[in-house]
């Protein structure tokens, strides 16, 4: 029998600086194979996504019963709705139809010395990266496989390390396979060590929120969030805030197109909008929002959208009251304080890789997005906690995050469960996780959300749309 741990919720909903008394209010339950089949790994992955919807859901309850008054509801954590989630962005169909996955260009690579991994899913970040090889592209029509043999040429003969600064400097995405060693003495590993997990701020002082009690278990309802993320972390934690009843809308600049499979995934209870912030009418439109706002959750590089006043203390003087969340891969510190980075790229540096086998003894990565998960919903539980100390103290409030910081936690604080079966003895069927339903683009087969508590909802009050096509504009 798997004996389940709370010493990471413990932990975690400490460092939220949540009432510890709270924590007797989860009940973990779902069956106890679900998270072992669906998450092996060497790493605590399984007990560290436990925690984040647990310190997610336990959040959720506490502003519910502050809300309306009386105790905060049980909280339920099943394994097999935690299990599914964390794969939500794989079992997404619509009408019957599975979605891309990784592109041909995203992947590990031998070199001269070791491995590097790159990522170009998006268009510009391939083509960024074939610049900084010196590859022509032949378009993305054209047949991968020559392209790949031509990568994989060149970087054989060269060195990994060469490899990172030359296509960072580019503005694409690559990272050197580095042992956990080799990440600890390494300028940036060393300053994500010396931090914890997140960060937690109040920008300035302000009066007391004042939120009447919800129509029903909406612990959300009635803010507005401005979602200004991207894959994968930003969109899990803004997704959970609107199946809680927040307005969400997404906005994205018109020239960063997103996939519309990624948006069928991460834009459940959400809009989605396209403004250009560098034109002075969206710049006015935005700005029209942002003086009604009561969330603003930012996803890119840090320091990327400060010309645009979108930076934290920045919000904080135009929006008194505001509560921000910030999210990276790497921190807003240290030699890499202004890269770009995604799960994959923060797995291969800081030695998840290296840690878990891959084949034919080549690095390796988690049976899922988990850093990105995970992080979504250790946000999410952060902008929530946060709404419920306005309540009593007021002030504008930062919530920060970076998944090389969810990286070193899962690698550092969490404890394994025990009796944890081999992987495989319970082959984990995800379907009683999944729904079905019409929506405006065709029938959508989706994830469960596992933010779970008594009478909490169990599904999204709308379905994705088309990205980008809907009014900037408040319901």
């Amino acid at each position: 029998m798997i004996k389940r741990s709370s010493e990471a919720t413990d932990h975690v909903w400490a460092l939220l600086g949540g009432d510890p008394a709270l924590t007797a209010s989860v009940e973990y339950t779902g069956p106890e194979t679900a998270l072992a089949s669906r998450l092996p790994a060497r790493l605590p992955v399984r007990e560290a996504a436990r925690a984040t919807v647990a310190v997610c859901a336990l959040a959720a309850a506490e502003l519910l019963a502050a809300r309306r008054g009386g105790p905060p509801p049980r909280v339920l954590v099943d394994d097999g709705a935690v299990a599914t989630a964390f794969a939500s962005e794989r079992h997404v169909r619509r009408d019957g139809r599975a979605p891309a996955s990784f592109a041909p260009l995203s992947r590990f690579w031998r070199t001269a010395d070791g491995w590097v991994r790159t990522h170009a899913n998006y268009p510009h970040h391939r083509a960024r990266l074939l610049a900084a090889l010196g590859v022509p592209d032949p378009g993305p029509d054209a047949d991968a496989a020559p392209l790949v043999d031509r990568v994989a040429a060149e970087l054989a003969g060269r060195e990994a390390a060469r490899v990172e600064e030359l296509v960072c400097g580019a503005g694409g995405l690559a990272v050197a396979v580095r042992t956990p060693h080799e990440w600890a003495v390494h300028p940036q590993g060393a300053a994500v060590a010396r931090r914890p997990l997140l960060a937690l701020e109040r920008l300035a002082e302000g009066p007391a929120r004042e939120l009447g009690a919800p129509s029903g278990a909406l612990p959300a309802e009635g803010l507005r969030v401005l979602d200004l993320t991207r894959v994968l972390a930003g969109p899990v934690a803004t997704r959970t805030l609107a199946l809680l009843g927040a307005d969400v809308l997404r906005v994205d600049s018109p020239s960063l197109p997103e996939s519309q499979e990624l948006h069928d995934d991460t834009g459940a209870g959400k809009r989605s909008t396209v403004l250009d912030l560098a034109r002075t009418a969206d710049r006015a439109t935005f700005e029209e929002l942002l003086a009604t706002a009561d969330i603003v959750v930012t996803g890119y590089r840090p320091g990327a959208l400060d010309r645009f006043g979108l930076a934290p203390q920045a919000l904080a003087e135009r929006r008194p009251g505001l509560v921000v969340g910030q999210l990276s891969a790497w921190g807003s510190y240290g030699p890499w304080g202004d890269r770009r980075g995604f799960d994959s790229l923060v797995q291969a540096a800081c030695g998840i890789a290296a840690t878990e086998p891959g084949p034919g003894g080549g690095p390796g990565a988690l049976p899922a997005q988990a850093l990105d998960h995970g992080t979504g919903y250790l946000l999410a539980a952060a902008l929530l906690r946060a709404v419920t100390e306005q309540r009593a103290i007021g002030g504008t409030h930062l919530a920060r995050f970076a998944l090389a910081q969810t990286a070193a936690w899962l690698a550092r604080d969490v404890p394994h469960d025990e009796g944890v079966p081999e992987p495989g003895a319970d082959a984990h069927d995800p379907a009683p996780w999944l729904t079905e339903a019409e929506g405006p683009l065709g029938r959508l087969r989706y994830a469960r959300s596992p933010v779970e508590f008594t009478g909490s909802p169990r599904d999204w009050a709308r379905r994705p749309g088309r990205w980008g096509a809907d009014a900037p504009a408040w319901l």
